[in-house]
Parts: C-alpha cells; sequence; structure tokens
C-alpha cells in the first residue's frame, strides 16, 4: 500500500521517512543531500540552444518558398525585389524567434521571486542558509515575512496565516495547523502543509522540507513553462496554408517545366519561366501584411488600455470561441465586503453587526481582510467601551472572543465558525427572547446551509454577560447566547453580466475556473448566467481520463476546487476538443495555464512571471475591455484573411493563365522580371488592407482558417480570372495581330489591372456598392491602376520589355474589365450562398 502523502501523514512519520528528526540534519549529512538534489534545483534557464531556436524558424514551407523567391530575384539581378523578400523572412524569423525565448525569460523571473535565503536547524542549532540549499529532511523555521523555501509538513505552528494567493487564487491568507489532512484535498486545502515561494503573513511555525526545487508546486509551473506551448489556431491554419501552396506551387511547377522541356524550349529559359510562376504564386508579401494588421489592431487596442505583446495574439483573438477565467479579481471585485446580518431566524439584524464591529475593532491578532471588512460596514462608536481581554483565534476552537466592558455591562463577544460558535451556546435570540439551543438549532442549520449554498461566507456571532471583574479564558466560552450571522461576500463586479452577454453574442463562451467551493463557483455562475447545474471539481478531474475530460469539458461551465497544475490540463483538454481558447489570469499559479492557452490575458497588477507567459496584459481588469478586444481581433484577422483570398485567388488565376500560354503559344507569355513586377504592384494596394472596413456579421462570430475554403475559393475566381484573360490573349493575338512583345505588354497591363479592381471586389461577402472600401484602399488601387495603364510609356519601359498599346486595345481592355467585375460578382452570389447552403467545411 503506497504511502500517505506528506500532508496526510503524521508528522512523526514524515520525520521518520526524511531520516531527520526535530532537531534537524547534520551539517555533513545536508551537504550530501544538498549534492544529491543538484540536479533538480531550480536554476536559471541557459540560451546556449539559441542558435537552433534561431534557425528552426526559416524552415517553414512559407519561408522556403520566400527564400526562393528571394534567391531567383538575385539570379536576375534584382536586387531590390530580392532586398525586401529577404527582409520580410528575416522580419518573419525574428519574431518567431522571439516567441521562443519568451518561456525561458518567463522561468527567470519566477526563479527570481524565490532567490531567497532560510532559517533552517542542523545540529541542533538554528542558522540561515541560501533557500535554494535546503533540502528534503531540513527543519525549517518560519516567522512572519518569511518566504516559504520548500514544500514542507508543518511539525508546530503558532496562529500561523499564510498567503498562498499566487499558487491557489485564494483571496484570503490560508490558516495553518499540525494536525493532517485528507490525502485526496486539493492543495488550497492541505492546511498542514507550507508551500515553496509563499510567505508567512502573521504566527509563527517549525516545518520539515519534504520536496525541494523542481519537485515542488512551483517546481512544476518552472518545467512546464519550459515546454514549447502547443502551436495555436493561427500557427496552425498559417502552416497549412503553406503546405497547400507548397503542394500547388510543386504540381504547377514541375508539370510546365516538364511541358516546356518536352516541346524543345530552352531548359535554361524554361526553368527560370517555372520559377518565376512558383515566385507568382507565391503571396510573398504575406508577413508584412500580417505584421502591418497586427501592429495596426494593436495601436487601436492600445487606446483602449489593451497591451498587445505578441502579435499573433490579436489574430488568436479573432478565432478565440472560448474564455477562461478565475472568479477572485476578474469577475468579483477581489475584497471581502459585508453582504448582511440576520439574526437566528434569518432577519435583518443591526444588532448582530454592532456585536461583530466591536469585536473586530478590539480584535489584536491576526488582521485578516473579514475583519476589516466588518470594520467598515458596522463603524463602530467604541466611546464608552474598553478592552479587558482576548482569547485568540485558533485551530482547534476556529472562534476569536473579546472581553469589553462599557459603564453599565461587560460582554464576552464570540466571533466565529458556525459549528463552533454554536458548540459554546446554550441559547439563541428570538424577537420573543433567548430560546434553548435545542429548539433553535434546526432552523440555525437550515439557514447556514442555504446562506452556503448561495456561495456566500458565514459566521456566527454570539454573546454572553459577565460579572464586572471575571477575566476572560477559553473555558469562560460557554453558555453563550447565539446572537446570530454575519454574512460576507466577494461582490461580482457591475459591469460583468453585460461584458458575458456581449461575448456571448459574440459567440464567445465564458467558463469559469476557481480554486473555490462547488457552492460559490454555482452561485456565481447564477449570477452571471452560465449553467450552474453541471460542475466539475478537482477531484472529478483527478479520476477522469484524458478522452472522458476532452468530451466533458465543452459542456461545463463551471469548474471548482481546481488546483494550479489543473487549469493547464483544462485549457489543454479544450483545446483537444477543437477550440481556440483563451485564459485570463495573474497569479504565478496561472503562468502554465496562460502559456498553455491560444491567447494568454494577464493585467498589469499581475506577478511578473504570468505578464511574462501573458500574450497580451490589460491595464484594466474588465471583462468589457476583453470584449472590445476580441472584435479588433476578428477585424484584424478579417482583413488578413481578405490579403490570402485575393493574392491566392488572382495569383493562381494568372498562373493559370500563364501554364496555358506558354503551352499554346511558340515564345514566353510574360517574362520572368515581368512576372515579378505584376505581382508585386498588385500586392501594393493590400498593404493597405488593415486599415478597410470589415463587414458587421464578420466581427459578430469567430474567424477561423478552413484551408479547404481557401482552396475552392482559389480555384473558383482563380478560374473566373483566367476565362477573361484567355479572352485578352484571344483580343491580342486574333484582333491585334500581337507580336511578342505587344503581346506581353498588353497582357501585363489587362492582369495588373484586372487583378487591382477585383481585390474592391472580393473583400467582401456584400455587393461593391453595399460594402465600399476603406478610402486608402481604395486610391490605392487607382494608383496602381493608373500605374499599370502608362507603364508602356514610362522611362525604362523598354528594358523590362514593353512598348506603347494601340488606343483600340484600351477599350476592348475597359469592356473585359467590366465583364470581369460583373462575373466576379455574380461568382461571389453564388460561392457563398452554396457555402453557406453546404455548412461550413469540416476543418482539416
Amino acid at each position: 500500500m503506497p504511502a500517505a502523502p506528506f500532508w496526510a501523514a503524521p508528522a512523526a512519520e514524515v520525520l521518520d521517512r526524511l531520516g531527520t528528526g526535530p532537531g534537524g540534519l547534520g551539517a555533513e549529512e545536508a551537504r550530501l543531500r544538498l549534492e544529491r538534489a543538484l540536479p533538480r534545483r531550480l536554476r536559471p534557464a541557459r540560451l546556449s540552444a539559441w542558435p537552433g531556436l534561431l534557425v528552426r524558424q526559416f524552415l517553414n514551407p512559407m519561408a522556403l518558398l520566400l527564400s526562393a523567391a528571394a534567391t531567383l530575384a538575385l539570379f536576375l539581378g534584382d536586387r531590390p525585389d530580392a532586398a525586401v523578400i529577404l527582409s520580410i523572412v528575416a522580419v518573419s524569423g525574428a519574431l518567431g524567434f522571439w516567441q521562443e525565448r519568451r518561456a525561458t525569460r518567463a522561468v527567470e523571473d519566477l526563479l527570481a521571486l524565490v532567490r531567497t535565503t532560510a532559517r533552517v536547524r542542523r545540529d541542533g542549532v538554528d542558522r540561515d542558509v541560501p533557500a535554494d540549499e535546503v533540502v528534503p529532511g531540513d527543519v525549517v523555521l518560519l516567522s512572519a515575512g518569511d518566504t516559504v523555501p520548500a514544500d514542507g509538513r508543518l511539525l508546530s505552528s503558532n496562529g500561523l496565516f499564510v498567503d498562498e494567493a499566487a499558487l491557489t487564487g485564494e483571496s484570503f491568507p490560508a490558516a495553518k495547523a499540525e494536525d493532517a489532512v485528507t490525502p485526496e484535498a486539493p492543495l488550497a486545502r492541505r492546511t498542514s502543509a507550507v508551500f515553496l515561494g509563499t510567505h508567512v503573513v502573521s504566527g509563527s511555525a517549525v516545518a520539515v522540507a519534504v520536496v525541494t526545487g523542481r519537485d515542488t508546486a512551483f517546481g512544476g509551473i518552472s518545467d512546464r513553462l519550459r515546454v514549447r506551448p502547443p502551436e495555436t489556431e493561427f500557427e496552425r491554419g498559417l502552416r497549412r496554408f503553406g503546405n497547400l501552396l507548397l503542394e500547388v506551387t510543386l504540381l504547377l511547377v514541375l508539370g510546365i517545366f516538364a511541358f516546356n522541356v518536352a516541346l524543345r524550349r530552352p531548359v535554361l529559359d524554361s526553368l527560370l519561366f517555372t520559377l518565376a510562376l512558383a515566385v507568382g504564386l507565391t503571396p510573398q508579401l504575406l508577413p508584412a501584411i500580417v505584421s502591418v494588421n497586427l501592429s495596426h489592431g494593436a495601436r487601436r487596442m492600445a487606446r483602449s488600455r489593451v497591451i498587445v505583446k505578441r502579435l499573433a495574439s490579436i489574430e488568436n483573438f479573432g478565432s478565440m470561441g472560448v474564455l477562461c477565467c478565475d472568479k477572485t479579481g476578474t469577475l468579483t471585485e477581489g475584497v471581502a465586503r459585508v453582504h448582511s446580518t440576520l439574526s437566528p431566524d434569518g432577519a435583518p439584524s443591526p444588532r448582530v453587526l454592532s456585536l461583530a464591529g466591536l469585536n473586530s475593532a478590539f480584535e489584536q491578532g491576526y488582521q485578516n481582510p473579514i475583519d476589516r471588512a466588518i470594520r467598515e460596514a458596522a463603524r463602530p462608536d467604541l466611546s464608552g467601551w474598553r478592552k479587558l481581554g482576548e482569547i485568540p483565534y485558533d485551530f482547534s476552537r476556529r472562534r476569536l472572543s473579546v472581553l469589553v466592558a462599557s459603564r453599565d455591562e461587560t460582554l464576552l463577544l464570540t466571533k466565529g465558525a458556525v459549528p463552533d460558535v454554536l458548540a459554546a451556546c446554550c441559547a439563541a435570540e428570538t424577537p420573543g427572547g433567548p430560546v434553548s439551543l435545542a429548539v433553535a438549532r434546526p432552523g440555525i442549520q437550515a439557514r447556514f446551509e442555504a446562506l452556503s449554498a448561495e456561495g456566500l461566507r458565514i459566521l456566527g456571532m454570539a454573546w454572553r454577560a459577565l460579572p464586572p471583574g471575571e477575566p476572560a479564558g477559553p473555558l469562560e466560552e460557554r453558555d453563550m447566547t447565539f446572537a446570530g450571522f454575519v454574512v460576507l461576500h466577494d461582490p461580482l463586479k457591475a459591469s460583468v453580466p453585460e461584458a458575458v452577454r456581449e461575448l456571448r453574442r459574440l459567440g464567445v463562451s465564458l467558463k469559469v475556473i476557481t480554486g473555490d467551493n462547488r457552492w460559490i463557483a454555482a452561485a456565481l455562475g447564477r449570477q452571471v448566467g452560465l449553467r450552474a447545474e453541471r460542475i466539475l471539481t478537482g477531484s472529478d478531474l483527478r479520476r477522469m481520463r484524458e478522452p472522458a475530460l476532452v468530451r466533458r469539458v465543452a459542456e461545463v461551465d463551471l469548474f471548482a476546487e481546481i488546483e494550479p497544475h489543473q487549469k493547464e490540463r483544462l485549457i489543454l483538454a479544450l483545446r483537444r476538443s477543437g477550440q481556440v481558447v483563451g485564459f485570463a489570469g495573474d497569479g504565478i499559479n496561472d503562468a502554465t495555464a496562460l502559456h498553455a492557452a491560444d491567447v494568454g490575458i494577464s493585467v498589469d497588477q499581475a506577478a511578473d512571471v504570468a505578464k511574462e507567459a501573458a500574450d497580451i496584459v490589460l491595464l484594466e481588469k474588465d471583462l468589457g475591455v476583453l470584449a472590445a478586444g476580441v472584435r479588433e481581433g476578428r477585424a484584424t484577422f478579417a482583413n488578413t484573411m481578405k490579403y490570402v483570398l485575393m493574392a491566392t485567388s488572382a495569383n493562381f488565376g494568372n498562373m493559370f493563365s500563364m501554364a496555358g500560354a506558354s503551352l499554346l503559344l511558340p515564345f514566353l507569355p510574360l517574362l520572368p522580371s515581368q512576372i515579378l513586377l505584376m505581382n508585386l504592384l498588385t500586392d501594393l494596394p493590400e498593404m493597405t488592407i488593415a486599415s478597410d472596413r470589415v463587414d458587421e456579421e464578420v466581427a459578430a462570430r469567430p474567424q477561423r482558417w478552413e484551408v479547404g475554403f481557401i482552396r475552392r475559393f482559389m480555384v473558383t475566381f482563380g478560374l473566373v480570372s483566367s476565362v477573361f484573360d484567355y479572352l485578352t490573349f484571344g483580343v491580342l493575338l486574333r484582333v491585334l495581330r500581337a507580336s511578342e512583345p505587344l503581346f506581353r505588354t498588353g497582357w501585363f497591363v489587362e492582369s495588373v489591372v484586372s487583378a487591382t479592381l477585383i481585390v474592391l471586389v472580393v473583400r467582401t461577402r456584400h455587393s461593391l456598392l453595399r460594402s465600399r472600401p476603406g478610402g486608402l484602399l481604395a486610391w490605392t488601387s487607382l494608383a496602381v491602376v493608373a500605374l499599370a495603364l502608362a507603364s508602356p510609356w514610362l522611362p525604362g519601359a523598354e528594358r523590362l520589355g514593353f512598348q506603347p498599346l494601340p488606343s483600340t486595345f484600351y477599350g476592348a481592355l475597359g469592356a473585359i474589365v467590366a465583364a470581369y467585375v460583373l462575373a466576379a460578382e455574380a461568382a461571389k452570389r453564388w460561392f457563398y450562398r452554396h457555402h453557406l447552403e453546404s455548412g461550413r467545411p469540416r476543418r482539416r
């Protein structure tokens, strides 16, 4: 039978397991244990592997295609174009490298929190040692202000309260005692244990270090931060899109090259032509377009007090369908407030508030948030009252008593956990006077359970009149009269219900992950409109295998009694269920979940390691700001997708036309340099896409990469484009009897003009007249059209292989482009109608 975990085993048994005693380890034994523990010590992450991280950024399909384009441009002597492409590749790789290094910096911030000294007992002598030299078996002495140097078992304690908020998320300092708890107790309920990196608020204790370094709860967080997070939705979509381009490009290039060689055309010319086709099909400016769009979105979000640390997270915002968050401070105000004071029969009772106010005002022990809340609510008038004595709070009694006196009476006032206060009572107050507790207890118990089920924290208040001059001691907490309940709560932020409704309108479901009990979680869920009937607890998660958890997480909105490492497990399970997941957190305990989410969200007041692990930092902790961020993310994602659809459909159409023309004509339809120039000109208007308007219905629902949709769009609109390209071929060859230079010039002009104007059509699902483009996009498009029309007469045109066009061609060009725009509008209506009727395509 396995041994009980250290928090559930008797202290003597834990000492025996560790081979130590109350006097601590010997100095030599401690040195030997330190040497054995060196491999598991928490140390700053090494950065020596950075060359490998850097190289890996340039091995993805998109980077390889762009590198091939730059190589071709250099081979053709087009150094400016090569410099632009290589700059794009370098910037994209640098951004990826920076993202990889974030995890290491997060680990360093975590370790900086715990590099302290600790007081230990060795050879029976108390001494200070560096905290990272504490070893299992060391007896550690703790007092107010100390940082705990290891996960340990309490041997003795005196009024010990430990702030574990960064680890457990609990608002209130945790009360600790040496009594063992059950093995199944969640981390926040392990009152017999202390944990590395937490700190003592008040009291003192002696503990034995059980686990140190990377084996501790904080060490586990550190190890998980070292692991590269799973691929986000945006990164996965971009990779799939790159693979699609690679497949299409290779198929097209190999086929055309083979045909040209079979037709006995010069091998070198055929090779350059097919490589130029490959460049033409590749949207070279995609990384730049993405960066411009994201930077534009980040600036707009900064005006809303949202700081974007990782630009790609804006795109993930747009795709996000689930937002997970903690309760304390995010949905609630994060402070204790007095909800009400009630008599035993449930009626409002100012007397209970007055008695509780006197108790809290005269208490001199641990000053906790509950007593501050009671003092603020009661504002007791202490004139005429004096304190005679105090019975401090302890963990066996779970109550605190203060003896006070006025001119007329002496009262012992007791406040604490309801069952323990009742244990000291023999009567209860009623409107008709005191009654026996045996008579009143069933009603008191029922009201206590009902209030607890509403997620409220309940204290009992009792009093007893004493003869003047009688001392107060533990034995005098007897024969008291139960006055009623002090009901406390952490109030919901006023803005939360509307923010939750707004997120729901945007298609984002909220899931609350909290360390609080199931009743508090259920009450909160009802307040914000979540499904409170289904709750998963930390103990439920421990019993569930991954496949079952992946099925259940999508059905549940509330997760209660969750331990820190379970947050990460929930995030990963949601992602495996097909969701794009955001997580909002601010504590050290949230760092791994922030690291694992598609988009991690923290606040400016968060722990440093949480801010480092996050992608987005809010200057205000407000869900309403997140709703605005979701809209901004979707607008940014929509504009990025516009470029993808425009570039791939136009480029595919042009390349398909060129491929056919190269097989039908006795000469190359365009020179490689003309292909590169055409691709560059048609990309210029799309650099302004970040400022374009976005259709309202697009911003209303989560947006995701759909490679199948992109492929169908590319083929549909590419073929429409090719129809009018071949119509242009007919005009040039049959009507104008064009020579090689004239044919290339005419088709170049038609391709640039039609590809530029069609951007205004395919940028929206609506008609061009209903959804007008942004001003910058419209003017840039017109400027490129004018440049293309004038290109045959510009200086240097002859060196590019151009010659002036006859005026009759421009009339034909106008008719062809007008027909193309009308056909594209009709194709767009058919395409989206068919797409919506057949349902969204399955994601690969």
